[in-house]
């Protein structure tokens, strides 16, 4: 228990430190892109020390696979409610600039403190481990420059699997983005413990955090699984929701935009009458008839 108890110091702490820094950057909304810092590294720093638990902590703290999901949940759920204005997720954030809903400077300054947020929560991580609080910490820190990738299977394999659950992950996001935070937050977490137990993290910035400094794999071949795969799932994702890629073409490619507003079929005839009659009265008030005499014409009502 006392692994356990250190672990969850560890994620007050910082859950403390990010919300605080969301506290302090309400007065100050021009930086807002800071926020991304913050989310990005709760969640990077939390999902190592659950990574932790899950490499050793059923045999060196007595935790099994019932408590790292009930705890990654648990994670995911508390990061969605103090970061719920901030991504933590540069597919995100490239999916709101694709959608017109951010513009460049401000997208690329978010996903730049992303990453750093990942980096700085890696270097953190790091520290903590060194100070061998608990027998499960100590092994941890003597395993930390030989960890072990979370890639598990060939490059095309790990490449093609991202790209799916990202497809279906975006697909899901996108229909639940207007949906209140009640419901939004819970699937949203629950979509990603599942994720994430079977390692898809569809997250660049969390990828890069948890597996791309373990041997095993290059960067380009990480690059491509972690980065490319989630990538090109979101614009697949994209496309099926709305049809197009707003920031690169306007024109839908897949469905046919039809009038939200139907003309009855009453308003149809009345307007078709109205026509016929105005021509009628027009045809006998400014054409004579077959015996020279004028037709009959109503008062001037601006024909």
């Amino acid at each position: 228990m006392s692994g356990l108890n250190a672990s969850l110091g560890y994620f007050l702490a910082v859950g403390i430190l990010a919300a605080s820094v969301r506290t302090l950057l309400q007065k100050w909304p021009k930086f807002s892109f800071l926020l991304e810092f913050a989310s990005s590294f709760m969640l990077v720093a939390c999902w190592l020390e659950v990574q932790t638990i899950v490499e050793v902590g059923q045999w060196a703290g007595g935790l099994g696979p019932d408590v790292t999901l009930t705890m990654l949940f648990a994670l995911l759920l508390t990061h969605g409610v103090i970061c719920s204005n901030a991504l933590g997720n540069p597919n995100l954030t490239l999916q709101k600039f694709l959608q017109l809903d951010t513009p460049t400077i401000p997208t690329l300054l978010a996903i730049a403190a992303q990453f750093a947020g990942a980096h700085l929560a890696i270097l953190v991580a790091l520290y903590y481990w060194s100070l061998e609080l608990t027998d499960m910490h100590m092994i941890k820190n003597l395993m930390s420059r030989e960890c072990s990738t979370s890639l598990l299977v060939s490059v095309h394999q790990g490449f093609f699997t991202e790209t799916v659950c990202a497809l279906v992950f975006h697909l899901i996001y996108l229909n639940l983005r207007h949906r209140s935070a009640l419901i939004r937050v819970p699937l949203v977490a629950a979509l990603l413990t599942f994720f994430g137990y079977t390692s898809a993290y569809i997250n660049p910035s969390l990828s890069y955090g948890l597996t791309f400094h373990c041997p095993g794999f290059s960067f380009l071949q990480y690059a491509a699984v972690y980065w490319l795969g989630p990538f090109i799932g979101m614009i697949l994702a994209l496309l099926l929701y709305m049809g197009h890629i707003p920031r690169i073409f306007a024109k839908n490619l897949l469905y046919f935009q039809k009038t939200r507003f139907k003309v009855r079929k009453g308003d149809k005839a009345e307007k078709k009458n109205w026509f016929l009659t105005k021509s009628f009265i027009k045809e006998e008030c400014f054409e004579p008839n077959l015996k020279g005499r004028e037709g009959v014409c109503p008062p001037n009502r601006g024909w």
